[in-house]
Parts: structure tokens; sequence; C-alpha cells
């Protein structure tokens, strides 16, 4: 019965209502570029996508979780195409709000609630009013600083791992989140290439010119940043991917995905190199480590770490390779007394230590980086550059900040930890041990780079410790052991 109600659209435009209203939004689109700009009518092309996508998420907010993981990872780099003045990282709060409100209005009632409450959100929570506190830090100067920059600080994270605990559930969810993240790694990785090897394309070259290549042009040499907001981002997120993708490789399963897992690691690797980041170094070498601590095989630890010494030995103690730009920037991460802006990183941290000894709480959130220079530029942390992620957080919270930080992140580490030791699935295992050991190697690398609370790294980062919290009950409904592949 319900086939003869079923239309395709082909045959809904043979009716004149649905033609009429499709000419008519033609002709709006039309009116609109024509008479407010090009802005306008992008935005008429969209709208339906935006209804869509509005209503699917209340029908379905698994639908909305995984649109806003997607959409992070585009979220800033699209600002490039556009040259209007269009907040596109406002669409991730946008999407999140629009979650929360589909998940308490459409389907509340039915949501096993307790499920988002745990020492994750609990932690959460504690540093979400951490940073509202900061409102009233009397050093801090802009008000507007700290809504834009306290999203990526604190409130994305509440938000995704709330939705996160709340709809995802089981395996399909669980490669799903990998499927998503592998392969727009993949596409991001080839646009890497794609600026090394054939160059950047008109809107990257303009962006580059209007101040981009200050820090991604060294000694005449293209930093590849593809899709991401800068290379350090790009090459974090590359060395996230190998390390993941090339742990899960090694791991049981079948041999054809085996090999995709270890193609992914390879290629991300490569595009890793290209972004000339030596910070990124680290994803790989520290999570590697806590891999092998975490494997449960001595000869496999004492194999790697055997490889671990000899390639820090190769690229600290020879030049051989350095007629390869890559491996020359690579080989100065290993060497920090021979690297200049390292050393400037040094400099800078002494002057910011000597700036806070009297400031417990910081100079407020947003008063260093980007957002520092935006609103308030002739502060002493605007133009102090911070670089690091965990530098950020100390300048812009304080000694204090930087402490409730640190002991939450290490926790969640050992909370990761202690549950994927316990784990007994191979398959599951493995994957949760390579989702905590890249967390650990990002949260290695922020030290050298403030990657950690960016996106999408910050998101992927999130939705790893609800998979890896919820891992237990998934293993729980996996009976006979049966492959994650089927």
């Amino acid at each position: 019965m319900l086939d003869d109600f079923q239309e395709t659209g082909a045959e809904k435009l043979r009716k004149p209502f649905y033609l009429l209203v499709l000419v008519f939004f033609a002709l709006a689109c039309s009116v609109g570029i024509a008479r407010q700009g090009f802005v306008l009518g992008i935005l008429l092309v969209i709208l339906p996508f935006i209804l869509y996508a509005v209503v699917r998420t209340f029908i379905d907010p698994r639908f909305g979780l995984f649109l806003v993981f997607a959409f992070s990872f585009f979220a800033i780099g699209i600002s490039r195409y556009v040259t209007a003045n269009i907040p596109f990282g406002l669409g991730v709060d946008a999407i999140l709000v629009m979650l929360l409100i589909a998940l308490i209005l459409g389907r509340g009632r039915h949501l096993e609630w307790k499920m988002a409450w745990n020492d994750f959100t609990i932690a959460s929570f504690l540093w979400l009013g951490y940073a509202v506190m900061e409102i009233a830090n009397p050093q801090a100067v802009s008000f507007a600083a700290w809504f834009y920059a306290v999203r990526g600080v604190a409130f994305y994270q509440i938000l995704m791992i709330v939705a996160g605990f709340l709809i995802l559930k089981n395996k399909k969810d669980l490669r799903l989140f990998l499927i998503i993240w592998f392969g727009i790694s993949i596409l991001a990785a080839l646009k890497g290439f794609q600026q090394i090897k054939i160059g950047p394309d008109h809107w990257e070259k303009a962006w580059l010119d209007e101040g981009g290549a200050i820090t991604h042009i060294v000694q005449g040499r293209l930093r590849a940043f593809s899709i991401y907001s800068d290379a350090g981002q790009f090459g974090a997120a590359m060395g996230h991917v190998a390390l993941v993708a090339g742990i899960m490789g090694i791991g049981p399963g079948p041999k054809k995905r085996r090999l995709v897992l270890l193609s992914i690691a390879a290629i991300t690797t490569v595009a890793m190199l290209f972004s000339g980041t030596r910070g990124a170094f680290f994803v790989p070498v520290a999570g590697a480590m806590l891999f092998l601590f975490l494997s449960r095989s001595f000869k496999l630890f004492i194999l790697g770490a055997v490889i671990a010494v000899g390639v820090f030995g190769f690229l600290r103690f020879t030049n051989i390779g350095n007629a390869n730009y890559q491996v020359y920037r690579l080989r100065t991460a290993v060497q920090p007394a021979q690297d200049r802006s390292f050393q400037v990183r040094l400099e800078n941290q002494k002057k910011l230590k000597i700036y806070l000894a009297d400031k417990p709480l910081g100079g407020g959130i947003g008063s260093a980086g980007n957002w520092g220079l935006r609103f308030s530029p002739n502060t002493f942390l605007a133009q102090t550059p911070t670089d690091s992620w965990f530098v950020r957080i100390w300048a812009e919270m304080g000694i204090v900040g930087l402490m409730i930080h640190l002991v939450i992140l290490f926790y969640l580490l050992y909370r990761c930890c202690y549950i994927v030791w316990k784990l007994k699935d191979p398959e599951l295992r493995q994957i949760m041990l390579a989702l905590t050991s890249g967390i650990f190697g990002i949260m290695a690398a922020s030290y050298g780079n403030a990657v950690y609370g960016q996106m999408p790294t910050g998101m992927i980062i999130y939705m790893s410790y609800v998979f890896i919290f919820i891992s237990p009950s998934i293993e729980k409904s996996l009976s006979l052991r049966p492959s994650l592949s089927k």
C-alpha cells in the first residue's frame, strides 16, 4: 500500500505545484544575486540543504553528530574560497546547538541520560566552569575575545561528549567515524600533495599573499596546509591518522582491510612530511611508545624501542637525506640547539613567565594568539606568540588553569589506558589502542603546536574519548567475537 504513495523527484516535477516552487526558487536566487551580491545568492542556494539538515537532525540526531564532525574538517579552510566575511566556524556551534535541541525536544524522553553522566563529563563540566569564571578575570580586556576563544577551549568539548554518549552506541557508529575521518584525511593529503607538487590554486595563492606566506614559505619552500587552518594543524592531523591507521593495520582483521589501513598510514605519513611541521613528528613517536607499552608484548616493546632509538640516532647524529627538504625539516625537530625558531619559542616562554608571575589566572581567554591580535592587538599577550597549546592555556588561564587542564588530561588518559587494558576482543582492543595512542600523540605534539583544541583535531579527540569509554559496552554486544568489518 505504501508504494502507491511514493513518488520520485522526476514524477513530482511533472505536477504544476512542484514545478512552480522550483521556478520561484530559481528566480529568487537570480534576483538575490543581482541585487544583494554573490553571498546572498549562495545562501539561497544552500538554504534547502540547511533545511534538510535541520529536519534530518531532529528525526535522527546521529546524522547531526556526524554532520558536525565532517563539517569541522572544512570549517576553517573554506574561508579561503569565500572572500565574504562569513564566520564559517560558527557553523559548528550552530549545528551542535541544533543537535542538543533535537536531543532534548525530539527524543529526550527516550534517551538514557545517565549514559552522559560519568567522570569524563564531570571533568569536562569542571573545566567549562573554570573557563566561564575566566569572564571575571581582572586581566581580561575583551568579552568578545572570550566568546570566540572559549569555544575551542571548553565549549565544543562538553557539547560533543554529551551528544556522543547519548548517540553513539555500537560498532556501526565506530566504523562510520573511522570511514569519515580516514576518508576526508586522504582527500586532505591529496590536496597537500597538489600544493607541493603542482602549486597552490588561485585562492590559496591569494591567502599566501595576504600574510600566510610569512609562516608557510620557509627558505623559499612551501609548507603544505591543505584544507586546514595552517601547516601545523595539517601536519599534526596527518601524523594522527598515520599513527591510528598504522596501529590498526598491524592488528588482527582481514588482510585486504589491513593493507588499506597501512596504505592510508603511508600516504598520510608523506603528507605529514610535506607540511614541514616538526612538532607533528611527535604525534606518531609518542603515540607509538604508548601503544608498545599497552600492547602487553615485551618483545614488541623492545623491538619498538630499538627502532625508535635507531630513528632518533639517524636524525640526530647524521646528515643523510638532508638534500630532501622534508627530511631536513624533520631532522631539526631532534636538534633543538640548531633550531632558531625553537630558541625563539623558549625566549618567548621566559618573557611569559615574568609577565605571568603575579597573574595566577592568566590574561584571560582570547587574550593571546589570533584572537588577541584581533580583539586586543596592543597588549603584551597578543604581541607575544604562544605557539604551543599548553603555553596558550598557561598565558590565558594562568598556572591554575594549566594545572587543572593537565590533571584532567592525564586522568582521562589513565582512564582510557585502564579501559583498553581490560578489553578482550582483539579487533576492538586494537582499535581502542590506536585511538588512545592517538590522543597521547596529540597531547605530546601540543607542547610544540596549538593543535589539541583546534578543528578538526579537537573533534576527533572528543569522539575518540567517547568511543573508548563506551568500548566495554560495545564489546558486550559482540557475540561470538564477530569481525568489526561485518
